[in-house]
């Protein structure tokens, strides 16, 4: 079975566009003690779906470990994001070979008995033209496209993550548009389930801090809901999977249909969100590792909706694989392999208390900028952990080296605003060494000697009091590579 070779760009992020119900998350419990646990059982002990969910061999970042065996990030990455069943997107309008990419996709699955996830994404003005834009280029060729996709996927169970980003983002969209796009999703559905009644479809429900649970519910009955499975949040994103299920039951309870479940994007989700951030934000983790044992009577599975590694728009183009993202989850990651016994995984709704979810304010689509991956591989582990944050006045610098090799490292940086709000930043610091920036990410970053100055991206200069906003590079060193310890944010010093 060969790879869809059309399939970028895709799936680049989860837009908060609402940060809501923030006094319900301060009080969430956590999914911090799921840390460490990696189910490898093929029976549900809740929802609907019984099975393991199929890993691709040619994934992105099974296609890069094949490529790269020698790469001392490749271990890691291999262990911790290649051993993990993640969805395929089908994210080309390619009405000749749909039919034919989908069957190879599910016959691989059945081939082994597991269950595959496919996400379809190709309808008109997706991701409202931003950094994944595209799709068919009318509702009508669209259900003709989804007619050919049914035809491809067989007898058997299989998971449809229908749409990301279609019914939770709707704001470029007329009146008219809304009907066309929710009667094509309701199409879709009921196409599907024509084709397989096997198959399990479900919609998007956006996150718990964008739309609200009775608004997300209103949007999903609109577009076809009571004849799916359900529904799935935090597609591409980084919310606590505590804070999800406790949406979901309030997504359901919304409807009023005990019929319906829900199904979580645990990807990167191992370090919770940080602020709204949603483009390749720094310090992220993988999470909760693929399962129908979720412990939850409401939800049917945690699934990689989103492959780990595969950038949202920012690091590089949306879809790109990119080795130090993929190696920087997998180093934050909750994952482990081998894995333990699932005795010992925890219901995600009685998880340890942890802090409450930001506050940040949105952010608006980025362009996508270039990859910062390294052209030589990395010998040596970086740091374990961050730098202290810089002080308790004005502001807050966190500075972290993520991956570095012989010559280069990437590190990521996190400002916290303790002052008053801004509306844009400049963040300047000096090295000791002999540290230079050769490419970056949702900052512009200059250098002159030893002095770098980083100027916010167009999505991220408007930080709150108390917001954060987190950008990342890649540079070249000589000798020691020493953390700088002074950050001046707007020429105020970080103290």
């Amino acid at each position: 079975m060969t790879p869809d070779p059309t399939s970028s760009p895709r799936h680049r992020r989860r837009r908060d566009s609402r940060l809501v119900a923030l006094g319900a998350a301060a009080a969430m419990t956590a999914a911090t003690a799921l840390a460490g646990v990696l189910l490898a059982t093929t029976e549900a002990s809740a929802g609907t779906l019984t099975g393991s969910f199929y890993r691709d061999p040619t994934s992105s970042v099974n296609q890069w470990l094949a490529a790269n065996p020698n790469d001392s990030r490749a271990s890691l990455i291999s262990q911790r994001i290649g051993s993990q069943p993640q969805a395929r997107w089908f994210s080309s309008y390619n009405q000749s070979t749909i039919q034919s990419q989908v069957t190879a996709y599910v016959n691989a699955a059945n081939s082994v008995n597991q269950i595959p996830v496919l996400v379809p994404y190709a309808l008109p003005n997706r991701d409202c033209g931003g950094a994944s834009a595209g799709g068919a280029p009318t509702i009508t060729a669209y259900r003709t496209w989804i007619d050919s996709f049914a035809a491809g996927l067989g007898t058997r169970t299989a998971v449809i993550i229908l749409e990301p980003d279609s019914l939770a983002l709707q704001t470029c969209l007329s009146a008219t548009e809304k009907a066309d796009r929710n009667s094509a999703i309701s199409y879709a559905v009921t196409k599907f389930k024509q084709v397989n009644p096997s198959v399990k479809v479900y919609l998007d429900a956006g996150h718990s801090a964008w739309n609200s649970a009775a608004d997300t519910a209103s949007r999903l009955q609109a577009a076809g809901v009571s004849n799916a499975a359900g529904f799935y949040s935090n597609a591409s994103n980084f919310r606590w999977t505590a804070d999800e299920v406790n949406f979901g039951r309030n997504v359901l309870n919304a409807l009023g249909n005990s019929n319906l479940h829900q199904v979580v994007d645990t990807a990167r989700n191992g370090k919770g969100p940080l602020g709204s951030e949603w483009c390749d934000p720094a310090g992220r983790g993988t999470g909760q590792a693929p399962t129908t044992a979720t412990n939850e009577a409401t939800v049917d599975a945690f699934v990689w909706i989103k492959p780990p590694g595969e950038a949202d728009g920012c690091a590089a183009g949306a879809g790109q694989f990119v080795p130090d993202l993929a190696y920087s989850l997998a180093q934050n990651g909750i994952v482990t392999s081998p894995p333990p016994s699932p005795s010992t995984v925890p219901s995600p709704s009685v998880s340890p208390s942890r802090p409450p979810s930001p506050s940040a304010s949105p952010s608006t689509p980025p362009s996508p900028s270039a990859s910062p991956s390294p052209s030589a591989s990395p010998s040596a582990p970086p740091s374990p952990s961050p730098s202290p944050s810089q002080g308790t006045g004005s502001c807050s610098v966190s500075y972290r080296v993520d991956s570095q090799w012989g010559n280069g490292f990437v590190a990521s940086v996190v400002i916290t605003n303790r002052g008053p709000a801004l509306s844009s930043w400049t963040l300047t610091w000096t090295y000791a060494g002999n540290q230079a920036v050769t490419n970056a990410w949702n900052a512009t970053v200059t250098a002159s000697g030893a002095n770098v100055t980083a100027r916010n991206a167009g999505h991220n200069g408007s930080i709150g009091t108390g917001g954060t906003a987190s950008f990342g590079f890649q540079a070249s060193y000589s000798g020691t590579n020493t953390n700088p310890t002074a950050f001046k944010l707007n020429n105020v010093t970080c103290s």
